[in-house]
């Protein structure tokens, strides 16, 4: 003996499928929208930039083998 949902159990689940998804979409579409963050200046990227190439070096003279000092 099977048990299957009757007609009206399948269409009242179908509605409330249908349902949730309205709701999550007016949700989503209500909600703010994330603000973009501000531009940085063009000096606040040259500092960064010359920041991160110091960095750069400073782990290259680390990182290179050290030649033997001759006497």
């Amino acid at each position: 003996m099977s048990h299957r949902p009757s007609r009206m159990q399948q269409t009242g689940v179908a509605i409330m499928i249908v349902g949730l998804f309205i709701l999550s979409l007016i949700t989503a579409c209500a909600s703010d929208q994330p603000k973009s963050l501000p531009q940085p200046t063009p000096d606040q990227v040259r500092s960064h930039a010359d920041r991160a190439f110091e960095k750069l070096k400073q782990e290259e003279q680390e990182s290179a083998p050290q030649l033997p000092v001759p006497h």
